[in-house]
Order: structure tokens, then C-alpha cells, then sequence
């Protein structure tokens, strides 16, 4: 992380805050992090508004911490403020002629940055949701429940501001600000599509075999519902065990050669598209592979991602296979040398040995690779050995 964005702040000054309370939230193109307090203090002035992006150890608000005295008033300089690592550690007095602590309204809306974003997308107003969390505070799933209709009243004074999409009139429509992800992710797939230099292998499997196995191991008791991604990510982290090779990413300092089998799986959200990472896939065998990447991507759908489970790996899958694709080519993710695309299962006849005319149902694969890292054949390799295991998917519970 080298900047992030001010998504949300859930003081105004003035507002008194206890330790561990939730003050602001940082968004950045992988997470969401909802800074809480070290200590019971006030929030006395605000430097960096909701929306702006800014570097990391930015001073973003002056605190007075209670019981320390810690903190800064606005007359002081930054270093005294609170950056968004953490608050400075510069001790000060109490100014003096400051104003008494202001107890927070206790009217003001508790709810997490992913609640406030699911009820702005639903128009409904959190005054109307009941939180089931510590302190009432509401969680998505309260969002969910309450999806009625628009909430009567609107939030009182006093309560944090948050990113909304304003619409903004056009000639031929109308034009709404992007989120601070959505322009980070943005900013980050254009620098990885101009700085690296991409190549594509594209390759079928034939996987009437592999959709059988599926079809019998989810039906046993105690084993996980199988899908094709968990199968494909079993499949990559196989075949990067049989190549430790191109298990290897560029680098600023040179080539890093990674030491697990880790592969990253896209997911799309109401939020935009987020990459958990499934860590040492080769090690584990299919129904843990299954497991622990359902667990990341339904975090990812609820929002629930912490920075470490998006980091490392050499490669990415995105499967479109449920959107009715036959082909997808993808861009290859920032800080990863490859990236599997693959598209949904194809139904056709193709001639057997004796030339009879044989039904196959076929997976379209494209492979974007980073050509820093893999040339033509070592790309045909990786591609093959994912092929081979989908088509021979009894290897995958080795």
C-alpha cells in the first residue's frame, strides 16, 4: 500500500470517541480498513476530506487524547496529527482554553463501511435498520434484511459523511463520480496493461471426465459442493508444482522466484473486482483446495477481505465460464507474471480415431502471460499442464 483513500469519517470535530471505536475508513484498491482509536479522546480538527486520495503517513485529523494528553491542536504542526498508519506518538499538553470533551450524538447511525455502502445502492436509510452487531452497529446482513423500501427521516446532524455516486448532467446521459476503488483499480489495470508486455495462448480441455468427477465427489457426505473454479484452481497450483520455474514474478530489484504454489482467484462484487489469493494450493488436497477458496470468494462478495489474503502469487484465475463465453482474455493482475482466463463449457461433435463423430464438451482456456517472465514455449507448458490435469482429473486428488 502507497496511498489510500478517505472514504468515511464517523466524527465530526468536537465528537468525543472511546478506544476502539471506529473513526475513519481508508479504502484501497484491494481492502477497505476501518481505523478505530487507540485511546478515549476528541477529534479536534479534520485535514484531509472524504474523497480525496493521499500518500501513506499523511496527517489526516488532529486528536486529544484524554488520559494522556497526547495528540494535537490546529495550530500545531503536522506531526503532531493523526497519519493513517497510526496516530503520532508527540506528546503535547492540553491547550489551554480548549473546549470541554463533546460527547458523541447518541442518535448517530453505527454501521460498517460495507452496510453503508449496500444501503445507499438499496436507497433505503440506515435509520430504519436495526443493527445486530456490538452496540446496535449494522452490518450488512441488517441491510439485507431491511431491503422494504426507502427509509422515512435521514440520518441527524452530526453523523460522519460518506462516498456517494452524485450524478452530474450530460448532454447525452448522465456522468457519476467512481468510487476511490474503482479509480485505483482503474489507474492499476492501465499501468499493467502499458507496462507489461502481454502474450496469449489460447487452448481447449476437454473436460467430460473432470465434470463427472465433480458431479460424484459433491454428492459424497462431508465433501464440499465442487465447483470448476475450485477444480481449475486445484489445477494451476498442480501445474505450478510441476513447473517450479515459472512460479516467478518481476520485480523492481529483479526476478522473485516464490517459494508456494499460492494462486489468486477473481472475483466480481458489487464493489468491483477483488483477487483473494489461496495460499500453497499444491499442498492441500482437493476438498481443502475446495474450502479455502470458497471461504475467500464468499469474503469477497461480503466484503470481508483483509489486505494479507490478496497478497503473492505468480497467477490469477478468472473463470467467466457462468456468463455464456466461449473465450475471455484477460489482463494479467499487477505484481503477477500470468492469468487464466476461461470460458464456459462447449457442447459439439468432433471426429474420434475412427473418424465416427464423437460428442465432447470442451473448456475454452486463454493464458495472458507476462513475457519478462515466460516465453512462447515455457507459456505452451504451463497452458498444457493445466489442460492435462482438467482432462486426467484424477490427478487432481493426488
Amino acid at each position: 500500500m502507497t496511498e489510500g483513500a478517505l472514504v468515511e469519517w464517523m466524527l465530526v470535530p468536537g465528537d468525543a470517541f472511546k478506544a476502539g471505536a471506529p473513526v475513519f475508513t481508508v479504502e484501497t484498491d484491494k481492502v477497505t480498513n476501518e481505523i478505530v482509536a487507540e485511546d478515549d479522546g476528541v477529534l479536534l480538527d479534520i485535514l484531509v476530506p472524504v474523497g480525496q486520495t493521499v500518500p501513506v503517513g499523511t496527517p489526516l485529523a488532529y486528536v486529544e487524547y484524554l488520559s494522556t494528553g497526547r495528540g494535537g491542536t490546529p495550530g500545531e504542526p503536522p506531526g503532531s496529527a493523526v497519519a493513517p498508519q497510526a496516530p503520532s506518538e508527540t506528546t503535547s499538553p492540553a491547550p489551554s482554553g480548549t473546549s470541554p470533551a463533546v460527547p458523541a450524538d447518541p442518535q448517530r447511525v453505527l454501521a460498517t463501511p460495507y452496510a453503508r455502502r449496500l444501503a445507499v445502492e438499496a436507497g433505503l436509510g440506515l435509520d430504519a435498520v436495526v443493527g445486530s452487531g456490538p452496540g446496535g452497529r449494522i452490518k450488512a446482513a441488517d441491510v439485507r434484511a431491511s431491503r422494504t423500501g426507502p427509509a422515512a427521516g435521514s440520518r441527524p446532524p452530526g453523523a460522519g459523511s460518506s462516498i456517494e455516486a452524485v450524478p452530474v448532467a450530460a448532454e447525452a446521459g448522465s456522468i457519476s463520480r467512481p468510487t476511490p476503488t474503482q479509480v485505483t483499480i482503474a489507474r492499476r489495470m492501465v499501468q499493467s496493461k502499458q507496462e507489461i508486455p502481454h502474450f496469449y495462448l489460447a487452448s481447449e480441455a476437454e473436460v467430460s471426465r473432470l465434470l463427472a468427477l465433480r458431479q460424484e465427489l459433491s454428492t459424497r457426505p462431508g465433501y464440499p459442493k465442487l465447483t470448476l473454479t475450485h477444480m481449475l484452481v486445484a489445477a494451476i497450483g498442480r501445474a505450478l508444482h510441476q513447473l517450479p520455474e515459472l512460479n516467478r514474478v518481476w520485480t523492481d530489484e529483479g526476478i522473485l522466484s516464490l517459494a508456494s504454489t499460492d494462486v489468486g482467484v477473481a472475483v466480481n462484487t458489487s464493489r468491483g473486482l477483488w483477487v483473494p489469493v489461496v495460499p500453497d494450493v499444491a499442498s492441500q488436497p482437493l476438498d481443502a483446495v475446495a474450502r479455502a477458496s470458497q471461504d475467500l470468494i464468499d469474503k469477497a462478495r461480503r466484503g470481508e477481505l483483509q489486505l494479507g489474503q490478496m497478497r503473492g502469487g505468480a497467477v490469477t484465475l478468472s473463470n467467466a465460464g457462468m456468463f455464456n463465453v466461449s473465450w475471455m482474455t484477460p489482463i494479467i493482475n499487477p505484481d503477477q507474471a500470468m492469468i487464466l482466463g476461461v470460458g464456459s463449457v462447449r457442447e459439439l461433435f468432433r471426429p474420434d480415431p475412427k473418424g465416427n463423430p464423437s460428442l465432447r464438451r470442451e473448456l475454452g482456456l486463454v493464458l495472458a502471460a507476462d513475457h519478462r517472465i515466460l516465453d512462447g514455449v515455457s507459456g505452451l507448458r504451463m497452458l498444457n499442464a493445466v489442460v492435462a490435469l482438467l482432462e486426467d482429473p484424477a490427478r487432481l486428488l493426488v
